[in-house]
């Protein structure tokens, strides 16, 4: 009887602890799991650069624009023939500079580029030229007897002489190096709408650089007689600044009464805008070289920049030219247009 009743109590007690076992395994069960904490990954940079051709919205520079002579934004589509050029100046040192601007230049894919001087630093020599031009643009050099490539099918390079350059005896390294038209120290050509006067603005040219030298005389007639729709004249030497060098007299010819649309320079390494004489006179001298501040600000004077290195970009059709300064980062710093009134 003792033992049947022992064992009756180690049964209940059995059952008893296997229900609280049975329990206690549940609760387990149910109970939430850790979660795991997850860090998000960096995500890779985007660097966007934004399209410089046709911006919606005209980037400022670092100064506030004075006067703005009224120029009528086109509402029709392009007429004719459309040419797209680039404008470099004081660009030839073949340093980092000048291959970011280059670099930015070819992405434009432009149909030609011209410069505005110096384009051989810094003496213009022979040993040196080819590292400072034909590295960076020699598919646009026709002929091309550099070491950079075949060079271009047809030159689509047109340079004008610069101080450095004229560092070189005669200037004759640079005369060797590129084949342009009449005498090459200055020279015109036509492309699609527009008729091309680079002009030799040094002291040390033959046929003087002042406005009643030969050369004068010569862009006088030449732009009298053009039948070409825009006339465009580029120079190194400044007529109008306000960095370093300053306006410069020498270099003042009456290009309005003779007939150009545009005026592009360099000497100062800079970027302006200047309105004069009822035209446009551009400062471009930061294709590679160092950097100059601002000095007086002179009358006339729209747009300055120095903050970086850039180039120009100009497209051109019958009725209009959209002009813009694009920095090495492609920002447009400034885009103004010309238009051409109906006869």
């Amino acid at each position: 009887m003792i033992n049947t009743r022992r064992l009756l109590r180690l049964t209940i007690w059995a059952i008893v602890f296997s229900a609280a076992f049975v329990v206690l395994l549940a609760a387990c069960t149910a109970a939430p799991q850790p979660t795991e904490t997850l860090v998000p990954s960096p995500l890779p940079s985007q660097t966007s650069t934004p399209t410089p051709i046709k911006p919606t919205a005209t980037a400022s520079a670092t100064s506030t624009p004075t006067e703005t002579p009224a120029t009528p934004t086109p509402t029709e589509e392009p007429v004719g023939e459309s040419v797209r050029f680039a404008v470099i100046g004081d660009y030839g040192s073949g340093n980092q500079n000048e291959a970011d601007v280059a670099a930015l230049i070819n992405s434009w894919n432009p149909d030609l580029i011209i410069t505005t001087g110096d384009n051989n630093y810094p003496d213009g020599e022979a040993e040196t030229i080819d590292e400072h031009v034909g590295q960076f643009y020699s598919e646009f050099i026709a002929p091309y007897y550099g070491s950079y490539g075949e060079g271009g099918q047809e030159n689509r390079f047109f340079p004008s002489l610069g101080n450095h350059d004229w560092h070189a005896k005669d200037a004759q390294p640079y005369l060797d190096y590129f084949t342009l038209p009449g005498n090459e120290r200055y020279y015109d050509f036509t492309w699609g709408p527009i008729h091309f006067f680079a002009l030799d603005s040094d002291s040390d040219e033959p046929d003087g650089a002042n406005s009643r030298s030969i050369q004068a005389n010569w862009l006088e007639v030449g732009l009298a007689e053009s039948d070409s729709i825009w006339k465009v004249v580029y120079l190194h030497h400044a007529p109008y600044s306000s960095a370093r060098h300053g306006p410069r007299e020498r270099t003042q010819w009456p290009f309005a009464e003779w007939g150009a649309d545009v005026v592009f320079a360099g000497h100062d390494h800079t970027y302006e805008r200047i309105f004069k004489d009822g035209i446009y006179y551009f400062v471009n001298g930061l294709g590679g070289a160092s950097i100059y501040d601002f000095n007086v600000v002179i009358e006339g004077s729209q747009v300055r920049y120095n903050e970086d290195h850039g180039a120009m970009l100009v497209e051109v059709n019958e009725q209009i030219m959209q002009i813009q300064f694009i920095s090495r980062a492609g920002e447009v710093i400034d885009d103004v247009q010309l238009a051409k009134s109906e006869s």
